[in-house]
């Protein structure tokens, strides 16, 4: 049984009809200690605000952002955001240039969908780091929307077509609100989203969400009616929820997509699921889970997470060559994010950390300077020609640009910042969840209102040990929640050195409810091991996972210098300021063979294959070939025949029985996240 199968299965059973699956529950000394399917919701937080009736209960609650402080390589990554393309995009991306802008200025001609795409990680960035001049950048911007409020309720840049006004950039821009709403509790923000939802309500279901893009993106206007619903319990929104849903385009149907672009389909799977929080209708939370599924049966059988669909998924198209926009992939880990807190499934965090360490660090350079469009789990080539018809869309999508394209060099700013917000979350019982793992620092505050700081040590998911440490002024009890993943065996959790009775199981998780004292240490171990996975569809090839990572061939790669104003898409365009020397442009050529097919065991398929440790890396970031800290020995055998094609990308995988080299050589596979060319797929050969 897959991983989305059995998800799928739990969903339509015990979780749909309860809420909550309990797999055991002992008490062992002082300790309360339970392996659990969710935390209770029959209890409301007290602490943080979740869901107001009828709306049903969130199984995870996020803490307002800035609680989390990231560290280690999760903070070297926001800080190289910071420093390279996220934190100067104001300076270079002709669609942010103040001036006649359509978010400052009144009939403003540019900005109207990239301001609130960069704007919506940039001021979480910037809150996270708690960086002066960020905030005060983000507040420009911010002001501007305050400013722009019309008498009706309405705000923001005005886009009318056929007498229907455009409110898929509104959508946007209100995320961005929400969170500047958390971090300053300015009250304007309540009374423009009160005033501009009070104006949606009178617009005839004619004209509401009818363009493309916010017709297919509803879902991300209805959760943040929800949130406002959930602090002012304004009746009328949930008539303007129900509306919503009404207008939106219809993401619940068995085996069709109401379209096949990739971001709306990472991004729109969860209208159902969100819907649901009203309806309690559990066919619109299977809704989602199914949507999941199907485009990864038909797209999707490749590793890293993702599917098949660079631009829009096509018939035939499935092979690990094909890619994903960069959009693609911080858009599936935000929608993971909220399908954890709506559900609190395991199976999100899993999908989410696939994505997230090994789809999306390579579709960056390592100094977050470029970005590419699109990145495939089998890519050998990152040139700037045009791969069209290969992959659908005609332009030098595959290099490294620091102007392409105007959806990806904007709204990749959330992936990282929101991942972080999403760490460690409150659950109803007024306890905490890792349901994310990463080093960090948590400020919360648990049981009946005391504020503590819950610290995480780790290099996961380079390493397998995991530490958290409670500082508390006084003594507090409350629940803590560890996810135990279900790629682990023989999980291990202490408390102040002393080994847990109770058993950890893959899958769930373990619960532990006491009196916490300051000082008090929890570990936990999550071995990892070297697995495989087979897609059938995809010619018999084969994955190698250690733990959470998927391990690619390292490729010798040799990146060479280009002029980004003569390798970007034919929409990019960059301020008259901007020094394009300063942001160049990369292509990425490989120098060593990758036309490899691995050499599995006859009775172990992994037998021989050797996981070799090496030191962290001195500046704290994993993500390259060089300071990757891990790697695993094998062998290859080479296919001649497997080339690279007409199109300029790596072939389509060769037919099982293809000529093989009689030779075999030794080959290093490395976490795939860390290799920009990559081969994650392999063609496979018996001794």
């Amino acid at each position: 049984m897959t991983l989305f199968t059995k998800s799928l299965s739990v969903c339509a059973g015990a979780l749909l009809a309860t809420g909550i699956l309990f797999t055991g529950f002992r008490s062992a000394d002082e300790e309360h200690i339970a392996v659990v399917g969710r935390p209770s919701t029959k209890v409301a937080n007290v602490n943080y605000t979740a869901s107001r009736a009828p709306l049903k209960p969130l199984q995870f609650i996020k803490l307002p952002v800035g609680s989390i402080q990231p560290e280690g390589w999760l903070r070297k990554y926001l800080e190289l955001q910071r420093d390279g393309l996220t934190g100067h995009l104001g300076e270079i991306s002709a669609w942010l240039e103040k001036n006649d802008n359509a978010w400052l200025t009144a009939g403003g001609q540019h900005g109207w969908e990239e301001v609130p795409y960069w704007l919506k990680g940039y001021g979480n960035l910037a809150y996270i780091l708690n960086d002066p001049k960020m905030i005060a950048e983000t507040k420009v911007w911010l002001e501007g929307v305050f400013k722009s409020v019309q008498p009706d309720g309405y705000f923001g840049p005005v886009n009318e077509r056929d007498g229907r006004r455009e409110l898929w950039a509104n959508m946007i821009m209100l995320w961005c609100m929400q969170s500047y709403y958390e971090y300053s509790g300015d009250q304007r923000v309540i009374d423009l989203m009160t005033n501009y939802f009070k104006w949606q309500l009178t617009v005839d279901d004619s004209k509401f969400l009818r363009d493309y893009w916010e017709n297919s993106r509803g879902g991300d206007n209805l959760w943040s009616v929800y949130w406002l619903y959930n602090i002012t319990g304004d009746s009328f929104l949930l008539e303007l929820a129900e509306k919503i849903h009404r207008c939106t385009a219809d993401w619940t149907m068995d085996s069709r997509l109401p379209n096949w672009h990739n971001v709306n389909v990472a991004q729109c799977f969860r209208e159902p699921a969100t819907y649901y929080m009203l309806s309690g209708d559990s066919a619109h939370l299977a809704a989602s889970y199914n949507v999941h599924a199907l485009i990864r049966r038909c797209f999707g059988q490749v590793p890293g997470g993702m599917f098949g669909a660079d631009e829009n998924a096509r018939m035939g198209c499935i092979d690990p060559r094909q890619g994903t926009e960069t959009c693609g992939f911080v858009e599936e880990m935000a929608s993971d994010e909220l399908m954890m807190r709506i559900t609190g499934d395991p199976m999100w965090a899993e999908q989410c950390e696939d994505v997230a360490f090994n789809s999306y660090p390579a579709a960056v350079m390592p100094d977050f300077r470029a970005l590419r469009y699109i990145t495939s789990p089998n890519q050998v080539l990152s040139d700037a020609q045009n791969h069209n018809p290969g992959i659908d869309n005609g332009g030098p999508f595959l290099a490294m640009n620091p102007f392409s394209s105007r959806c990806c060099q904007h709204n990749h700013a959330q992936g990282w910042p929101y991942y972080t917000e999403h760490l460690v979350m409150a659950t109803p019982d007024n306890g905490l969840v890792a349901a994310l793992y990463g080093a960090c620092q948590v400020k919360a505050k648990v049981g009946n209102g005391k504020e503590i700081v819950l610290k995480e040590t780790t290099h996961y998911p380079f390493e397998e040990t995991i530490a958290f440490t409670v500082d508390t002024k006084e003594n507090v009890n409350f629940p803590f929640y560890l996810r135990i993943p279900s790629w682990t065996r023989k999980a291990q959790v202490k408390v102040n050195g002393k080994r847990m009775k109770v058993s950890p199981v893959a899958g769930e998780y373990f619960r532990i409810e006491r009196t916490w004292k300051n000082g008090d240490r929890v570990e936990l171990v999550l071995p990892m091991h070297l697995t495989m996975r087979t897609w059938q569809v995809n010619k018999n090839s084969v994955s190698v996972n250690y733990g959470p990572l998927t391990l690619s061939l390292k490729i010798g790669e040799e990146f060479i210098r280009r002029d980004s104003r003569e390798t970007a898409i034919g929409d990019s365009k960059w301020q008259k300021g901007a020094d394009a020397e300063n942001w160049p442009s990369y292509e990425i050529h490989p120098t060593t063979a990758w036309n490899y097919a691995l050499v599995l065991g006859e009775k172990d398929p992994l037998e021989g294959f050797e996981v070799v440790k090496k030191s962290w890396p001195s500046d704290n970031f994993p993500f390259t070939p060089g300071n990757v800290p891990l790697e695993v020995k094998a062998q290859g055998r080479r296919i001649p025949s497997w080339k690279i094609d007409k199109y300029g990308l790596c072939a389509v995988l060769p037919e099982t029985d293809a000529p093989k080299s009689p030779q075999i050589e030794n080959i290093t596979l490395i976490p795939m996240g860390a290799a920009r060319l990559r081969i994650s797929a392999f063609p496979a050969v018996s001794e």
